[in-house]
């Protein structure tokens, strides 16, 4: 098999198209949680402790000398991340909480009797009401 004929079918199965989809849509999520915590929850918080602006939550471990930046650890951005992490998290249980929901229920729900089934189920009446 040529090596372009394995990578077509690999490329064109159903998983790989989806997960690629998943991908996209999620890194696009990320975004908008980003978004969502730096604009919307962050900024209230802030104001809550007395105006800090958590963006800009950093200590300085060595000042700037001459051409050389100064050393600094953004925590602020950290605590920033660490926020995005556990609303995508949280979203990402929901929606897989709701998928395992939906198929326990499919699992639950007795399997339609097949052609066959009917039709022996209608014999087995017919002879019981000859008796």
């Amino acid at each position: 098999m040529s090596m372009m004929k394995e990578f077509k079918e690999f490329a064109v199965k159903g998983n790989v198209v989806d997960m690629a989809v998943g991908i996209v849509i999620g890194g696009a999520f990320g975004k908008i949680v980003s978004s969502f915590v730096a604009d919307v929850i962050m900024p209230p918080i802030g104001v809550m402790l007395g105006g800090v602006d958590f963006s800009k939550l950093a200590y300085t471990v060595k000042d700037a000398a001459g051409d050389a930046p100064a050393v600094v650890v953004s925590y602020g951005k950290f605590i920033q991340t660490i926020l995005d992490f556990i609303i995508i998290a949280f979203a990402i249980f929901v929606v897989v909480k709701a998928i395992n929901s939906l198929k326990r229920k499919e699992a639950e729900a007795p399997a339609e009797p097949s052609a066959q089934e009917k039709l022996l189920g209608e014999i087995r009446d017919l002879l019981k009401d000859r008796k």
